[in-house]
């Protein structure tokens, strides 16, 4: 199904041709469990919340037929975002039927939802499949990581981290990237974090710049059609999460496949009900958060 896109999707406001992903697999399905969350976070990307109802709360039978539509196009990996994914109360069922097909990755912020739920989590150890966590730690003092998220997160988001690991799964942490900020630095501060709590000191860490909030327009260069092949070659346009993977949202009842994670504040990358029609359609980099996937090579992805 062709859809219908502003003049915006084609054309930047100077007029120049708009920089654009072309599609060419789905390697990685991306469900958005709901905008609601136990924490409130004035820098959310999705604008999460307590009660949020922006996207709503999925159910096993909103996933599933998504889940098997996605085997038949190959897909590699199932990956799970909110919100917090663990205030869904059918998210334990969910991964146990798509870890028995592939494996899974599931965001949170480790605290409170997902440690009342430990024991139904301990269960998926037993999956075909791995399911593996990462766990936002935004800084790596309780000062900083506290005073976004509330006071007492830290403590227990390392509590999480550190559970988990210590039941066997996989986990990795999802980190802040500060402006001019000395990147080494940064992560050595981490790895230090990780041993003193007994983890490993070498656990992956996902970096994000400033996403700014849902239906922001913050002010960045336009990413135009020289832009992608002055600076961006074949191959590295299709590490483009908007290249291999989607995200599906509920939206008023109504499953909902977006292009990427990023995007679903903006209803042109609404791409319909159909993971196969969706990968016949190209994407627009016209969303400011594209601008961060250009410059920075940012991607909610390990896949």
């Amino acid at each position: 199904m062709q859809r219908i896109h502003t003049d915006n999707w084609f054309v930047t406001p100077d007029g120049k041709p708009r920089g654009y992903i072309e599609p060419h697999a789905l390697k990685e399905l991306w469900f958005h469990t709901g905008t609601a969350c136990n924490l409130q976070c004035s820098f959310c990307l999705e604008g999460s919340g307590p009660g949020d109802t922006r996207l709503e709360l999925v159910k096993f039978a909103d996933v599933k037929p998504l889940i098997d539509e996605s085997l038949t196009l190959d897909v590699e990996q199932f990956s799970f975002t909110g919100g917090e994914p663990f205030l869904a109360k059918q998210l334990v069922q969910i991964l146990a039927y798509a870890a028995t097909f592939k494996p899974c990755l599931v965001l949170t912020n480790g605290t409170d939802a997902l440690q009342q739920r430990m024991d139904e989590v301990r269960t998926l150890l037993a999956s075909k499949h791995p399911v593996s966590f990462r766990i936002s730690i935004d800084y790596p003092t309780a000062q900083q990581h506290d005073a976004g998220r509330g006071e007492g997160t830290f403590s227990k988001a390392l509590q999480g981290l550190k559970a988990l690991y210590d039941l066997g799964f996989s986990v990795s942490v999802a980190r802040h990237m500060d402006k001019d900020e000395e990147r080494a630095e940064m992560e050595a501060a981490y790895r230090e974090l990780f041993v003193a709590h007994g983890l490993p000191g070498d656990l992956h860490i996902v970096a994000f710049p400033d996403f700014a909030t849902p239906g922001s327009l913050p002010h960045v260069p336009q990413v135009t059609t020289h832009c992608m092949t002055t600076y961006q070659t074949e191959k590295s346009r299709k590490d483009f999460m908007c290249a291999f993977s989607k995200m599906v949202v509920k939206k008023q009842g109504q499953m909902k496949v977006y292009a990427c994670t990023l995007v679903d504040d903006d209803e042109e990358y609404d791409q319909g009900s159909s993971l196969t029609e969706s990968l016949s359609e190209r994407i627009s980099m016209k969303h400011h958060r594209c601008y961060s996937c250009f410059a920075y090579g940012s991607s909610c992805s390990e896949a």
